[in-house]
């Protein structure tokens, strides 16, 4: 690999780092522990990303490319086989409650006249429980009910009956959940960036772009995060709209993972 770019690597990802070491600092994380992660995040790559002829890399090949012993991708591989999908499930579960909240807005069914989310009652025919089972049949309404509750995102009102208060799922700051949706958010911009670096001359671009400037007053940080509160959520619900409209009907059909992401860019830093 040329100099020049491995060094723009290093300066890339030292860019990428820092927010995310922040948040790992005050979740306990230390730099052993986020070292040992890497190890298993190398070999999980390597063994995904470079087989030949369609097989899974070997263990000579993940070495020679990650620059760890085999005995050492042995050991790598043995404890990525332990650890599972954790991960996986936390954001699996934080998908089936957005799209509870998704459903109560886009389901005409569960809409009043006027196109607004209704209040529900917990049980029954066009109730939160049956809601709950069309877009998230995997969990129990109840926890899902005392899933959305602990976040805000519903209310139950003294009758008894279910109230909407957001239209996605937001985890509680540094709630465990949380942590893992953060995760996901930052993988799925990343995966567009780096799509669109390896990417062959043959191959459509993913969009990906950004509106910055440096010389806005500082006295209109609060007016710009209104602004974008309101248009950029006016959009995403645009989005979810036309996903909705393009969801497949039977279970046979073969389908994707589509979105977008919308979010505020601050240079914290330079704030006093």
């Amino acid at each position: 690999m040329p100099n020049g770019l491995k060094q723009a690597a290093f300066a890339s990802s030292r860019l990428l780092l820092k927010p995310v070491v922040r948040l790992l600092l005050r979740c306990g994380v230390t730099w052993k522990e986020l070292a040992e992660l890497v190890k298993l995040v190398y070999v999980e790559v390597a063994a995904e990303d470079f087989g030949k002829h369609g097989r899974p890399t070997n263990a000579s090949r993940i070495a020679i490319l990650t620059g760890l012993s085999r005995r050492e991708v042995k050991r790598v591989k043995e404890a990525l086989g332990r650890r599972g999908n954790a991960g996986f499930m936390a954001v699996e579960r934080i998908n089936h409650a957005s799209r509870v909240l998704s459903g109560w807005y886009q389901d005409a069914e569960f809409r009043s006249a006027s196109g607004k989310p209704r209040l529900l009652p917990i049980e029954g025919e066009r109730g939160f429980a049956a809601l709950s089972k069309r877009y998230a049949p995997d969990i129990p309404p109840t926890a899902m009910l005392k899933e959305l509750s602990s976040v805000g995102a519903i209310r139950i009102t003294n009758e008894g009956r279910v109230r909407a208060l957001a239209r996605y799922f937001m985890p509680v700051s540094l709630d465990p959940d949380a942590v893992v949706r953060a995760g996901s958010v930052l993988a799925d911009l990343a995966g567009n960036v780096v799509y669109n670096q390896l990417r062959t001359a043959d191959e459509r671009s993913r969009f990906e772009g950004r509106a910055t400037n440096v010389r806005v007053r500082r006295v209109a940080r609060k007016a710009f995060e209104k602004y974008l509160e309101t248009r950029g959520m006016a959009f995403l619900e645009d989005v979810d709209a036309w996903l909705s409209a393009h969801e497949a009907k039977s279970a046979g059909e073969k389908t994707d993972r589509l979105g977008v992401g919308v979010y505020l860019i601050m240079d914290d830093e330079e704030v006093s």
